[in-house]
């Protein structure tokens, strides 16, 4: 039986966020702990996002746009913008701090942002790996086009293609963009997945699936995707979790009280600075 899970919104001032995991009806998918659906919105000139810099642990962040560009700096010293097509990712590990902001130059116009931004728990063997962020851009990922079908491997293997981003443990992450009429079979390779739509009316083996949810096929289904207009959607998974995980804020671990210690270390400054952005950043809740 097929599960449809609606997210839950949060406006930011004008720019919307759709989590549709963890929820009750799914806590993880494949490795995937979270699930963030940005926009889309178009920002007035002067405004932007400003996403101060905040720590994780114990998890890699990854971030994907249809639309819009996103500075990433972090306590590595890394300084990204990412385009769209492109990924970002952050091997969180023992510890890591970020900050996301628009670029100065977008601020000046109008601009628009879509996209993605996902968390994937590391396998508990990895969880205190030493903290890493990767960039690769539109044109290093395997994509395919097919009869109506743009399909982009971000992250781990799928429809034969393998993407270049190091991950930790078996991976399905695909950009899904589809013509009206066109028709895909979700790959099947993957003990999970899970398929949210973005943007335009589709179907799932018949069944009509709504914009701006999560859907996980139920077991046996062959998972046709078919687009009654212009589609976007991402397919996610992979292998299920080595155990239970705990989240709380932006801490991710199969311990509670490396949590705890994770806490300590965000007060007490263990975590660093980032270089170019080390005049704010925000608190532990509570």
């Amino acid at each position: 039986m097929t599960t449809i899970i609606s997210p839950r919104v949060h406006d930011l001032g004008g720019f919307q966020v759709r989590r549709a995991v963890p929820t009750l009806q799914a806590r993880s998918v494949g490795p995937f702990v979270f699930v963030d659906h940005m926009g889309p919105a178009v920002f007035t000139p002067g405004q932007g996002i400003d996403v101060r810099p905040h720590p994780h642990i114990g998890l890699a962040t990854v971030t994907f746009l249809w639309s819009g560009r996103i500075g990433h700096r972090d306590t590595l010293g890394s300084e990204q913008v990412i385009e769209p097509g492109d990924v970002n990712w952050m091997t969180a590990g023992r510890g890591i701090a970020h900050s996301e902001r628009t670029p100065l130059d977008e601020r000046g116009h109008a601009h628009p942002l879509h996209g993605m931004q996902t968390w994937v728990a590391l396998p508990r063997t990895h969880e205190e790996t030493a903290p890493a962020f990767y960039h690769f851009t539109a044109a290093q990922l395997p994509q395919q086009r097919r009869d109506g079908a743009w399909l982009r491997v971000i992250a781990g293997r799928a429809y034969g293609e393998e993407s270049p981003v190091r991950v930790f443990a078996d991976t399905l992450n695909v950009a899904i963009d589809l013509e009206p009429g066109a028709e895909i079979d979700l790959d099947a390779s993957h003990a999970e997945r899970a398929l949210y739509v973005l943007e335009g009316q589709a179907q799932l083996d018949g069944v009509d699936i709504p914009v701006q949810h999560l859907v996980i096929p139920g077991p046996g289904g062959r998972a046709r995707l078919r687009a009654m207009t212009p589609l976007k959607a991402m397919l996610m998974g992979g292998e299920p979790l080595d155990g239970p995980r705990h989240l709380w804020w932006n801490f991710v671990s199969s311990s509670k009280e490396r949590i705890e210690q994770a806490k300590d270390d965000w007060r007490q400054g263990r975590f660093g600075t980032i270089p170019g952005d080390d005049k704010e950043f925000i608190p532990l809740p509570g």
